[in-house]
């Protein structure tokens, strides 16, 4: 029966058809099979190569930015198997030209003075620990008008887009794009969290300071944690109430001097940044020890859990996922440690 199988498999081959084999590995699957590996980048490790870029790497006009990506070493492209994390470095008189793309992207802000984003003709100020969105075919473009080097954590859909053949990309005509609307016009219709203009036409807030986000951290650390997250806040687009972008979830969160969080899963990767302390996330039995500015990937249906290595300080991670996509497309599964998958 299996020479016969092959034999038949063989044949219909020619015709760009086939049936299936004994032995092959199956297309259905009880749980999650991946590619992507957890892992963890020590910035230690990717400061020189980061300070050896910015001498060795011109930044050219056109699409080509000045970055280090990060390879999951499971995959040949991308942190994730749907998402990509950079780290881009603007110098002192430089922009990175304005263009547009089909990929969303977001900016987390490790290190800028006098820098600026231009987002669909709204210019506004890159400081450290904002989180600055460029969705879906925005113009954008960045701009050092400081006398330090700038530097960010990218992060964007590419191989998601990629894999549904949906990439497009178009350069502006000019360096710049003209500023066409007044400073931190949008961001000033949100303000105070839960009110908004009525009728605003703003499809999106391009910027969230850091000042409110650690203010709302602070302010939510003295209730009921998250039992495997401690702190956390996701950020949210002020019109819908939805994912601040459709396919990148962002949160920040704090975890509280001493704290060990009961370990989850969820079908959804994660990429997550040290912003502040030290500490411990295990994924799926190895823990990986993190400092600021460090990197942990966690891949979909990976047990992963999270120490504060300190008794007196708080540690802050933010990170990224792929929830919303998996969310809209009716995939998403979590479980916490000894509970049932919840769906959905």
């Amino acid at each position: 029966m299996t020479t016969a199988v092959s034999s038949l498999a063989q044949e219909v081959a020619q015709l760009h058809c086939s049936v299936h084999q004994p032995g092959e590995t199956p297309v259905l699957t009880r749980e999650p099979v991946t590619a992507v590996q957890p892992y963890h980048w020590r910035w230690a490790d990717l400061e020189p190569y980061l300070k050896r870029i910015t001498v060795e790497i011109p930044l050219e006009p056109g699409g080509d930015r000045r970055t280090l990506g990060l390879v999951n070493p499971g995959l040949p492209f991308g942190a994730t198997h749907t998402l990509v994390a950079a780290i881009q470095q603007v110098l002192p008189g430089e922009v990175a030209t304005a263009h547009r793309h089909t990929p969303s992207a977001f900016r987390f802000i490790i290190d800028a003075k006098g820098v600026y984003t231009t987002v669909n003709g709204e210019r506004c100020p890159m400081e450290p620990g904002d989180v600055l969105l460029t969705p879906n075919w925005c113009w954008h473009d960045h701009e050092n008008d400081g006398d330090e080097r700038a530097i960010w954590l990218d992060g964007l859909d590419v191989p998601l887009v990629r894999l549904m053949n949906a990439v497009f990309f178009e350069p502006y005509p000019d360096d710049r794009q003209p500023i066409s609307n007044p400073p931190d016009a949008v961001t000033r219709q949100f303000s105070a969290a839960g009110l908004a203009p009525p009728r605003s036409q703003a499809p999106f807030m391009p910027v969230y300071k850091w000042n409110a986000t650690i203010d709302a951290l602070h302010a939510l650390a003295g209730g009921e944690p998250d039992a495997c997250d401690d702190v956390i806040l996701e950020y949210r687009n002020p019109l819908t109430g939805g994912s601040a972008m459709r396919t990148i979830g962002l949160a920040m969160q704090l975890l509280r001097p001493g704290v060990h969080t009961r370990a989850h899963r969820h079908s959804s990767s994660t990429v997550y940044q040290a912003v502040r302390g030290q500490g411990v996330t295990t994924v799926n039995g190895t823990p990986f020890a993190w400092n600021e500015r460090d990197f942990v990937v966690v891949p979909p249906w990976a047990w992963h859990e999270h120490q504060n290595a300190s008794s007196k300080e708080e540690a802050i991670l933010f990170q990224f996922n792929d929830e919303p996509a998996m969310r809209a497309l009716g995939l998403y599964r979590e479980q916490e440690e000894g509970g049932t998958v919840v769906i959905g």
